[in-house]
């Protein structure tokens, strides 16, 4: 706490301002300003404070005292807004959709913005490393601007490089005089090769023998320790007997190394000069000897050249790459220990000499990182799980891992010249720990997802019983399945993130635990997939209730509830789709941050002046969703609807398409059908009616009539089509044209024209037959009586016959096509 106080209060006397009545008693040199100021810092304060800074705790603490005396301190007055002078509206103030001041946008932005500047900060402590570089060119160019520095440089650095070409110049002839030998111990490697291969084809031939049959399962198993014990001792031979080439083969190319330095320190002694220039030529010569038997011993081990004296399992091509840039990696550590050396012989200060070999070092990881990527699939291939363990789902995890082993290889690399550049104390152990339980974390995390994929799986597994009770589960089962698996996925990548980063030592679990944007971040993140989930459950159930309703209906004969409720199930899924993805919506955005009331409001607005443009097409949508609930009607059915008789053909939500019997199709809105004359409903009722002579017996002509019916229904094919008796309904009219006879019989519904015609076709032969009489139009014609003739009255005058009407004619609706 005192530490905290200290803090504070240094942070109050350096950073915050000054009111403008202390700056004028500062500038006055006010005595009690002198009084008032504190103390300067001593070096324990000091060191106290640097430990405060640099540890994570602690500065999440001073911190978060920092913002609590910040919200607790009253306003400024350059902060509050005059009344003279109003605040000028913002963009949020006149925006529809804004961030609300404490929404997760804001805090994320806010996060987003330290979370920059630490970036830039971190960037330039970076950049500070290589700060001295520049003082190295200054200091190069003031030695070349001394004579007397010049000329000792010059002097020292060109005896030492002429020394250093005349020894590699001997070196590469003794090199080149040494092929023979080298050629000689390799054709030697070769036959020794050839003969233990002779040896191991033997072995293989025995191992391909074919079993006797009266061997038993031991003496199997014996002879099978055998094979493998030959196998492994041919193999041990392989190597024991490459070892004394390789050794040879070391010792004949150090041979020309031990010539460079013997010559390097020979003229170092008699050709050096001047001390300085001996200095140079024997750090030079050490160097280059040290780097070249370091690559010596890798190559014996790899020999690319001559793979018989190999002494490890690998391709031609690998050994290539691996002594090719081995060669170039161990370059950059002598280059190293020359500057170390000599940095400080030519009066280059220590901060120079440690800039340079940063930048080399620098050089030297990034070489290494390059490496790496060289040989990332060799490697990867080297650490593959054997092929017997292939089918574990563990192994197969691991296989994948190291197919990325690369990438914290790098990781591991570049690390590793941080902490030794910034000397962060402690750093080599953090890497260590931090690279273990990396490890564990992604070994721990996946052996998790192992379990919770295998419950997901079960979860969506519809057995046969469940899809037979529930047709189309399944379906829908494997529809959304792949949904959840990427969610889950997603979810254990972002715990696994989370926990990495705690076990870096960043405070992640506490910041989405314990701090206000963290916690928002979850909770909006658990509230949008509640959402989601939701809806999917409700929009499921809600069709899987629909269909369940057909099927019972289809089951049940009830069929045009069926097809009712088909018809109408498009816009019912319609507006709860719109429904769910609304309140989703509203969720999702009032959870990100976003003022939705803007959008509601408008949307709202928006939709009142849609519906009072549109007013007939919203017509047309209430009017028929509540025709097709009613069953006003259905497709097949003969209907009259807006003056048009015909057969539906279609329904849709908006509009009835109908066929006459002419062939013509009319698409009918439903807002222009006022009434709806449906004849394919229950039953129809033939109605008879027709004039009889005034001297004909009614009860004599209703016999006839029932009778034809009688005889219907007893024909097999209109049989099913009537449904009861001829109905004599009496003598409606009598007067001198005749009296109107009435009668009437049901048949079935849409049977009635077809049963109509064949009714008075039959009807006509038995009145002719029975010589009904129906009566006859009285007329007077006064054009005959011209000229004295007699008034003519009873006949009726030449033309064509009158319509007697003795059957009334079908109505133009009549559907002559059944």
């Amino acid at each position: 706490m005192p530490i905290l106080v200290l803090l504070l209060g240094t942070f109050c006397t350096f950073c915050l301002p000054s009111a403008p009545g202390r700056a004028a008693d500062t500038a006055a040199g006010s005595p009690s300003t002198a009084q008032s100021a504190p103390p300067g810092m001593t070096a324990q304060q000091a060191q106290q404070v640097l430990g405060v800074l640099n540890d994570p705790q602690k500065r999440a603490e001073f911190t978060n005292t920092l913002n609590a005396i910040a919200k607790g301190l009253p306003q400024t007055a350059s902060a509050a807004p005059s009344a003279a002078n109003p605040p000028a509206a913002t963009s949020a103030d006149t925006s529809d959709v804004a961030l609300e001041p404490d929404s997760v946008g804001s805090d994320v932005l806010g996060e987003l913005s330290t979370m920059r500047n630490g970036i830039v900060h971190q960037t330039r402590q970076f950049a500070a490393l290589f700060a001295d570089l520049a003082f190295v060119g200054h200091w190069f160019r003031t030695e070349l601007s001394d004579p007397e520095s010049r000329n000792a440089l010059f002097d020292a650095f060109g005896r030492a490089g002429l020394i250093i070409l005349l020894a590699m110049a001997a070196e590469r002839g003794l090199s080149i005089a040494l092929r023979r030998p080298l050629n000689s111990i390799t054709a030697r490697a070769v036959d020794a090769e050839h003969r233990l291969n002779q040896r191991a084809a033997r072995v293989r031939v025995a191992d391909s023998a074919p079993v006797p049959s009266g061997e038993t399962q031991a003496e199997r198993t014996v002879q099978d320790t055998r094979r493998q014990d030959d196998r492994k001792q041919v193999e041990t031979l392989r190597i024991i007997r490459r070892i004394p080439f390789s050794l040879l083969h070391l010792l004949t190319k150090l041979l020309p190394v031990a010539l460079f330095l013997g010559i390097g320190y020979a003229g170092a002694a008699f050709l050096g000069g001047s001390e300085q220039a001996e200095l140079v030529t024997l750090t030079l010569a050490n160097a280059y000897a040290a780097a070249r038997g370091i690559y010596l011993l890798v190559e014996t081990v790899m020999v690319p050249k001559s793979p018989t004296i190999r002494l490890c399992k690998a391709s031609d091509r690998t050994a290539r790459i691996v002594t090719r840039w081995w060669n170039v990696l161990v370059a950059m550590p002598s280059i190293v220990v020359c500057l170390s050396t000599l940095g400080g012989l030519f009066h280059l200060a220590p901060r120079g000499t440690e800039a340079l070999i940063r930048a080399l070092v620098l050089a030297e990881h990034l070489m290494v990182a390059v490496f790496i990527w060289r040989i990332r699939h060799q490697v990867a291939a080297a650490l593959h799980p054997p092929a017997r363990f292939q089918n574990s789902p563990f192994w197969q995890f691991l296989g994948r891992l190291a197919q990325l082993w690369w990438l914290p290889a790098m990781v591991f690399d570049l690390a590793l010249w941080l902490v030794w550049a910034t000397q962060i104390r402690g750093g080599y152990a953090w890497i260590w720990r931090t690279a273990v339980m990396t490890v564990v974390v992604i070994i721990v995390s996946r052996m998790l997802a192992l379990l919770l994929f295998g419950a997901q799986n079960r979860l969506f597994h519809i057995s046969d019983d469940t899809e037979t009770r529930y047709p189309g589960l399944r379906a829908r089962a494997d529809h959304y399945y792949p949904y959840a698996r990427r969610t889950l996925s997603a979810l254990l990548v972002f715990v696994t993130v989370v926990v990495l980063l705690q076990a870096w030592g960043l405070p992640a679990v506490t910041f989405f635990l314990h701090g206000d944007l963290g916690t928002r971040i979850v909770a909006a993140i658990l509230s949008v997939m509640i959402a989601f989930t939701v809806a999917i459950v409700v929009w499921e159930a809600a069709n899987a209730a629909l269909q369940n309703q057909i099927n019972r209906y289809e089951s049940s004969e009830q069929v045009s509830r069926a097809i009712r409720l088909r018809t109408v199930l498009p816009i019912i899924r319609t507006v709860l789709l719109t429904i769910i993805v609304i309140i989703v919506a509203v969720t999702t955005l009032s959870q990100i941050g976003l003022n939705v009331a803007p959008l509601l409001t408008g949307a709202g607005i928006m939709g009142a002046a849609i519906a009072f443009g549109s007013q007939s097409l919203v017509k047309d949508f209430i009017t028929g969703f509540f025709m097709l609930v009613e069953n006003a009607m259905q497709v097949g059915d003969w209907v009259t609807a807006g003056g048009v008789s015909g057969t539906v053909e279609h329904l849709s939500i908006r509009t009835l398409r109908l066929r006459t019997v002419t062939g013509d199709v009319h698409i009918i809105p439903f807002s222009s059908v006022t009434s709806i004359a449906n004849t394919s409903r229950d039953y129809n009722v033939v109605i008879v009616s027709f004039m009889l002579d005034l001297s004909e017996n009614p009860d004599r002509v209703a016999g006839i009539l029932a009778k034809v019916v009688t005889e219907m229904r007893a024909d097999a094919q209109f049989a099913p089509m009537i449904l009861s008796d001829f109905t004599f309904l009496g003598v409606d009219n009598a007067d001198g044209n005749g009296a109107k006879f009435l009668g009437s019989f049901r048949t079935t519904a849409g049977s009635k024209w077809k049963v109509w015609r064949e009714y008075y076709r039959r009807l006509g032969l038995r009145m002719v037959a029975e010589g009904v009489k129906f009566p006859v139009p009285t007329a007077i014609s006064l054009m005959s009586n011209f000229g004295g003739a007699p008034l003519l009255v009873g006949q009726t005058p030449p033309g064509p016959p009158a319509n007697t009407n003795t059957a009334p004619a079908a109505p133009q609706s009549d559907p002559s096509h059944e």
